[in-house]
């Protein structure tokens, strides 16, 4: 039987994920990655859980829940682009949000809801990120000035929920929507 892997996430607006896979296409021939996101994949994990069992995600339905309730919405503004491993041949092209004390709370109270769950979660420090593409392929080094400087996407985006994604590797777009979380203000109501 395949694995399949879940994951807390804010989700994207739509307008900013069209606007993400505007530019993306606008500029995927000149900087040759394996792969480019799709439009509908664009999110910002807060939590990587890996394989669950049906009890766990029951679990981290219910702890999502209360962490929803506890946690009002906030914005986030689209920052630098940016990348991870090799600088020359990077794994991974982001797009980076502005520091947020919101995101930062909301993510820590998600973490430490799952490890109380029991998943093995990555210790790293948070850094928040859009997955744009994964995996350089171009014939000459990568260059992170190049892109910075046809880097056109801004933009804020409001974070009234998070969601519990599935991911299906044979598909596209991969992840799907498993539950949705709303945050709630400190009135108690739904935004």
């Amino acid at each position: 039987m395949k694995k399949t892997h879940y994951f807390i996430a804010v989700p994207l607006t739509d307008g900013v994920k069209k606007e993400l896979a505007t530019w993306s296409r606008s500029i995927a021939s000149q900087f040759p990655f394996r792969t480019w996101v799709h439009q509908e994949d664009y999110h910002l994990t807060l939590a990587f859980l890996g394989d669950a069992s049906s009890e766990k995600r029951k679990a981290v339905c219910e702890a999502m829940k209360a962490i929803g309730k506890q946690h009002a919405p906030f914005s986030l503004e689209l920052e630098r682009i940016g990348v991870f491993g090799n600088p020359q041949a990077p794994r991974i092209l982001w797009k980076g949000v502005k520091r947020e004390e919101g995101l930062f709370a909301l993510q820590q109270d998600v973490y430490e809801a799952c490890k109380q769950i029991g998943f093995m979660l990555d210790d790293r420090p948070f850094a928040p990120h859009i997955t744009v593409a994964r995996k350089w392929q171009g014939e000459t080094n990568f260059s992170l000035e190049e892109i910075r400087y046809v880097d056109r996407v801004q933009g804020h985006f409001a974070v009234d929920q998070i969601v519990l994604y599935q991911t299906h590797l044979d598909r596209v777009p991969k992840y799907e929507t498993i539950a949705t979380f709303p945050l709630i203000d400190e009135k108690g109501e739904e935004k």
